[in-house]
């Protein structure tokens, strides 16, 4: 654990939401798994999520999530800090995952709006609340109304991040203007992430912090220089870089996390395999990655400084048999 005490100095920028690989046997990958994190931490990033959404983080078992956070934390070597998922619509479930995770060595935790219970916005508040008075953990909260059926509101994050334990929210709402409303509501050291890889660069461009983001696990090199060129004041460099990311965003956003893994499987990463009741794509959803993922390649965006380990994506040929449609 190294120990964020100074939000701003890592909670930033692009940071990828790494997804959990699987083996034939439907095991973890833990070897796939640090594969991906070594890439992601080459890539420069200052921190990477781990068994959250895109980590399939509903079908592991409490065993398997710890150990993906030791695989992180070990991996990581403090080079970047580990951000675990600890998010649950049962506060106490809620509470042992934060426990457990700060028990594994990681840095912050991710906490989801309760879904499904649909709780009232003092509810979302005292569940909050409670998960900070069981565990230390600094926490980044999660705003996905699309997922959880309750949004958190300005008025509820203003005042939950009056206390220091919360450093930061992923903002799924796709709302560009949120970061211009909430600035003077919030702390200087409260920071702000976009969770909407399509409006990502909006969100940064009005005074977001960053992204946690899915597709920075394809394309790491690409965004982290549409981030700096959006800090540097190159609009239009930054416009352009995005509008390349846009059909394999929509690609890999449609069906995630099967969309992404298949992607890594093109690229030599990692297994396709994913857990029920998410299933693999089928062959015109594989058609649309792949095309997506060639058409980023042939601009060396995608990996310029990689070998495409997965096989020549530019001549259609992929290393599990598929073919370009």
């Amino acid at each position: 654990m190294t120990g964020p005490a100074q939000p701003p100095t890592w909670l930033a920028g692009y940071i990828p939401d790494l997804p959990t690989p699987f083996d034939e046997a439907d095991r973890l990958d833990l070897a796939a798994f640090a594969r991906l994190c070594e890439r992601q931490i080459a890539a420069g990033v200052s921190a990477i999520v781990v068994g959250e959404t895109t980590g399939e983080a509903a079908t592991l078992t409490p065993a398997e999530h710890d150990c993906i956070v030791h695989a992180a934390v070990a991996t990581a070597r403090g080079r970047a800090c580990v951000i675990a998922g600890a998010g649950s619509n049962s506060t106490s479930q809620a509470i042992e995952l934060t426990r457990r995770a700060e028990a594994a060595g990681a840095d912050a935790v991710r906490s989801v709006v309760p879904y499904y219970n649909k709780p009232m916005q003092a509810g979302i508040v005292a569940h909050f609340r409670a998960i900070t008075e069981a565990a230390t953990l600094p926490i980044i909260l999660h705003d996905v109304p699309c997922r959880t059926l309750r949004e958190l509101t300005d008025d509820t994050l203003a005042r939950l991040a009056r206390s220091k334990r919360f450093i930061g929210l992923r903002d799924a709402t796709g709302d560009i203007t949120r970061p211009m409303r909430l600035r003077s509501r919030l702390a200087p050291g409260f920071r702000l992430l976009s969770g909407d890889d399509a409006t990502a660069l909006a969100f940064i461009a009005n005074g977001g912090d960053g992204a946690i983001s899915t597709i920075f696990n394809v394309a790491p090199d690409l965004c982290q220089t549409i981030f700096s060129s959006c800090r540097q004041g190159r609009l239009q460099t930054a416009r352009y870089l995005q509008s390349r990311l846009g059909p394999p965003t929509a690609a890999l956003t449609r069906e995630s996390p099967a969309a992404l893994k298949y992607a890594l499987s093109l690229l030599g990463f990692m297994s396709p395999g994913t857990r029920l009741p998410i299933v693999e794509l089928d062959a015109s959803a594989k058609a649309e990655v792949a095309n997506a993922i060639v058409a980023i390649g042939d601009e060396d965006l995608a990996c310029p400084s990689e070998s495409w380990p997965g096989g020549d994506l530019r001549r259609g040929h992929f290393s599990d048999g598929d073919r370009l449609l």
